[in-house]
């Protein structure tokens, strides 16, 4: 157990090192007071006041206890939050669909405020690799290196996929990378169902206008949001899927592969034969491309 803040002055520098990593990994990233704040003393406070201000609880008349008994209105319109979660989806698919180019695309990713991501992460992670290369590949969300220099799969995930990438003979010159949001979750937690719907309309316009032949999701966002499949990675992997862009000359089929993502690679060695499978699986459906 860590330490709380106050108490921060008497650790030495290799606890203090070990606490700031850890503060850094729990998405605390930020310091918001001059002086190290006992937050923990202030919520034992907070909740004594509330208890001490709680009202007794009285019975209700009888007319009011009767009132209790009656059916449920219906509402007439759904919650505020549901409103503005469509609200935002609905104004993504507008602006990514008004993007013609790549470009455009990144544009109004950067202008879009309707993911709440957007607000907590520090720079945009749009893509990295090859456009226009037949392959693109789809991980989850960027990480703390992606986040700081604003390019995808550059950490310690992005260098094993360099090397998944090499064992096949491609490199990024060969694909294109990029995730199902753009914006780096707190925590590198996995990015939440309600911000993958928000942001899904971008990435689905970011590939048709990459307009791969090969599409390859890897990790349960990718495999989930994109493929629309509701098993792990780990349990889709293995198989080949259809995967249907929307053109402006019309709806393309393509193929598209599930598997692991880097990410997981790093914590699961067991996992990487499976990955290793998958690799081959995508060289050989390359190599048969006319």
């Amino acid at each position: 157990m860590f330490p709380s803040p106050a108490n921060a002055d008497a650790l030495p520098p290799a606890d203090l090192a070990r606490l700031l990593r850890w503060y850094a990994e729990m998405g605390v990233d930020i310091a918001v007071d001059e002086a190290p704040h006992d937050r923990f003393a202030d919520g034992a406070r907070e909740m004594a006041r509330a208890a001490a201000a709680t009202p007794v609880f009285a019975p209700a008349p009888l007319a009011a206890a009767r009132a209790l008994d009656a059916p449920p209105q219906r509402l007439s319109a759904p919650p505020a939050a549901a409103l503005t979660q469509e609200a935002a989806v609905e104004t993504a698919r507008q602006a990514a669909g008004a993007a013609k180019t790549l470009e455009e695309l990144r544009a109004a990713l950067e202008a879009f405020d309707g993911s709440s991501l957007k607000r907590r992460a520090g720079r945009l992670v749009f893509d990295a690799g090859n456009p226009k290369a037949r392959i693109m590949m789809v991980g989850g969300a960027p990480g703390d290196e992606e986040d700081r220099q604003g390019a995808a799969f550059i950490g310690r995930a992005g260098q094993l996929l360099d090397k998944m990438l090499a064992s096949i003979g491609l490199d990024r010159a060969q694909v294109y990378l990029a995730n199902v949001v753009p914006w780096r979750p707190p925590g590198n937690q996995t990015p939440s169902a309600a911000a993958i719907a928000v942001c899904l309309p971008f990435l689905e316009r970011q590939i048709a206008l990459a307009n791969p032949d090969i599409l390859v999701c890897m990790g349960d966002a990718a495999v989930q949001g994109v493929l629309g499949l509701r098993d792990s990675a780990m349990r889709a992997r293995g198989g080949w899927f259809d995967y249907t862009m929307q053109r402006e000359g019309g709806a393309r089929r393509i193929q598209a592969l599930a598997m692991p993502q880097p990410d997981y690679l790093l914590k699961s060695q067991t996992a990487k034969r499976f990955a290793w499978s998958d690799l081959r699986a995508l060289k050989k459906a390359l190599d048969a491309l006319v």
